[in-house]
């Protein structure tokens, strides 16, 4: 499901429950490039101009269920609620990190770690080990080709780190997939 498109007004925030929304950049070519992903700890629609247009695609990655705030409502609690108005800032700042890293590790890390890293902040979202997913859409989060992601979640799997079938993904070893995941799935979890 898609939430917003580059360009569209934000007439509302989205506050997801238990599923994973991804911001995504399209290119001219059709290709995506996921830039964040937002889960219950976030907001999605948050501007840094009130009022304003956001440049991303926002999907719903991992279904779920989100709360839903009118932006008008949004932006007038920001303006009378200090506390609330700090808690979105820092949420701004974690989301700027999060991005910050998401491009590091795209350059510099393997398909495998960022496929560990995606599964296991998946995984703190949700709260369930098991949940659906395509290669297809994994393939487009990471940036890579679906027979990419095919490799990778095969390595994952014949490691018994995961289970893949059919798009059902279930964390099998946590901890073991924490070991394979690259140090920006801590430093985004740490940061959020």
């Amino acid at each position: 499901m898609v939430l917003f498109e580059p360009g569209d007004s934000v007439d509302a925030v989205y506050f997801p429950t238990d599923g994973v929304i991804s911001l995504v950049t399209p290119l001219h070519d059709g290709a995506i490039v996921e830039i964040a992903t937002i889960g219950n700890e976030g907001i999605v629609g948050i501007l840094l101009v009130p009022m304003g247009r956001l440049s991303v695609r926002a999907i719903s990655a991992v279904a779920g269920h989100s709360l839903r705030m009118e932006a008008t409502a949004f932006q007038d609690l920001f303006e009378r609620s200090s506390a609330f108005h700090v808690l979105v800032d820092k949420y701004t700042l974690a989301l700027f990190a999060q991005i910050s890293q998401a491009a590091a590790c795209n350059r510099c890390h393997s398909s495998e770690e960022r496929l560990s890293r995606w599964l296991l902040m998946s995984h703190d979202r949700i709260g369930s080990k098991q949940f659906m997913i395509t290669q297809e859409f994994l393939g487009q989060m990471l940036g890579v080709r679906r027979s990419t992601v095919s490799v990778s979640a095969g390595i994952l799997q014949r490691a018994g780190l995961i289970r893949y079938v059919r798009g059902h993904v279930t964390i099998v070893d946590r901890d073991g997939l924490e070991a394979v995941s690259c140090e920006c799935y801590s430093v985004i979890r740490t940061e959020l």
